[in-house]
């Protein structure tokens, strides 16, 4: 049997009021924003917070200066991903996703003192790929590789906010994360099993597929928390500053019942798992924001934005312990308590502008342009196929009306231009085969609306 290693591993979430997002990638595996706001101004709003979706989750500092009002979001995520195994390329079998998100804010606790918040989904990824390899000389009989993850991630921000003077707004949040993962990565050859006898004692051998690799793809919730602080600070009529920093979400261990594991290599080295509970742990990374927003007129805002996220410490290696028996050319070495399987994120950067003009009273347009560095360098791909979290450039619109009667309607579109990584070498290559380099592909767009209304 031809042995396979894991292309990568997908572990985070979003799953907000019972519709499931698993495909979110724009930086990193977090969105650009939360809101039809957010998405419209490229997720510039750190100093530019204008709903309570958008101030939660970016500053919560900006709840402080809104009125009383709660907000509703639906989206559709359509992300379009490929790879190459290194049998050809092939594409994602799901690729329509639903992305809800709810937020309040209302006084509390005395004047100029807000409570606030929201539940949505921030981040998450996924893919489903299966491909048929046909019979050639390595594989006598063909076979088939899987590759499956599954991110989802739902988060709970209840916020106070504080307007300390005409100039100064502070607020924090409290992040109250869940997170579920499940991903496969499998390749089955077609052989010869002994599946009995005759009466004669003659062995009756049938085609069977004989499967290797890493199989954890039943769902495992986690649970975690951690916190945001914000600033907004008023400048005059013209300029506001903003300063955000989220810690990052610690979270409790992920659990899998699983069977027979099997992470050896070509040679024969490597480990086997026995059938048991395997686990892991993935925190969120921290990040650290700010933004400058100028209305040069007051119809006219406009909002830049930089952001640092921290996704080396927690997307470097992922250790997942359980029943593991290392071997050494074949032969049993000893228990092995954990294995790290390597992704090697690189830290991101992010750029955001996004403007916002008053055409009328009652309407408002809006657009912006975002950058991300790619987390994932093209000499660790092959480590991260099932893990493309590597568009790096999008463009967003979007539009209010003002309805009248406390009521406003929001639309939002956004655009992730594709973008490939190469490099590496096939994890399914075998000595003496020349396999395809391994790829991958991904763009997105979405689609959204958001319903609010001021009390």
């Amino acid at each position: 049997m031809k042995k396979s290693q894991i292309l990568g591993i997908a572990v985070g979430a979003t799953l907000a009021m019972g519709l499931s997002a698993s495909a979110f990638a724009t930086d990193g595996y977090q969105l650009i924003g939360i809101g039809q706001y957010a998405v419209g101004m490229a997720g510039a709003v750190v100093a530019a917070p204008d709903d309570p979706l958008s101030a939660a989750i970016s500053n919560p500092a900006g709840l402080a200066l809104m009125t009383p009002q709660a907000a509703f979001s639906a989206e559709i995520f359509n992300p379009t991903r490929k790879t190459n195994l290194g049998f050809g390329e092939i594409g994602s079998h799901s690729n329509v996703y639903g992305v809800p998100a709810i937020g309040w804010v209302a006084p509390a606790f005395g004047d100029g003192i807000v409570f606030g918040g929201g539940v949505y989904g921030t981040s998450g990824l996924g893919v489903n790929y299966l491909q048929n390899v046909p019979a050639n000389p390595h594989l006598p009989y063909g076979g088939y590789a899987q590759a499956f993850s599954s991110i989802t991630f739902m988060q709970m921000a209840p916020s106070i906010a504080m307007k300390v003077n005409h100039h100064l707004a502070v607020g924090a949040t409290l992040n109250i994360a869940a997170e579920q993962a499940s991903f496969q990565q499998t390749f089955s050859q077609y052989a010869p099993v002994i599946v009995g006898q005759t009466p004669g004692g003659v062995p009756v051998t049938s085609i069977m597929p004989v499967t290797g690799g890493l199989n954890l793809a039943n769902p495992s919730w986690a649970y975690g928390a951690g916190f945001t602080l914000g600033m907004l600070y008023k400048v005059n009529d013209m300029v506001t500053l903003g300063l955000t920093y989220k810690s990052p979400i610690w979270f409790s261990s992920l659990n899998w019942q699983a069977g027979v594991q099997n992470q050896v290599n070509q040679t024969g080295s490597g480990v086997y798992g026995s059938p048991g509970q395997y686990s892991g742990t993935l925190n969120y990374p921290q990040q650290v924001a700010f933004g400058l927003a100028i209305r040069p007129i007051p119809q006219w805002l406009i909002s830049v934005e930089g952001q640092w996220i921290n996704w080396a410490s927690t997307m470097n290696n992922f250790d997942v312990s359980g029943p593991w028996n290392a071997v050494y050319h074949g032969a049993p070495a000893g228990s092995v308590s954990s294995i790290a399987l390597p992704m090697h994120w690189k830290n991101q950067w992010v750029a955001n502008i996004g403007t916002q003009y008053d055409l009328t009273n009652w309407l408002q347009v809006r657009a912006g342009y975002t950058y991300g560095s790619n987390p994932i360098s093209n000499n660790t791909i092959a480590s991260n196929l099932i893990f493309p979290a590597i568009v790096q450039n999008a463009i967003t619109f979007g539009a209010t009306q003002k309805l009248g009667m406390g009521w406003k309607l929001t639309e939002a579109y956004m655009h992730e231009f594709s973008n490939t990584n190469t490099g590496g070498i096939s994890p399914f290559q075998q000595p003496g085969q020349t396999l395809a380099t391994p790829s991958a592909t991904l763009s997105e767009n979405s689609y959204g609306l958001q319903i609010g209304y001021e009390f």
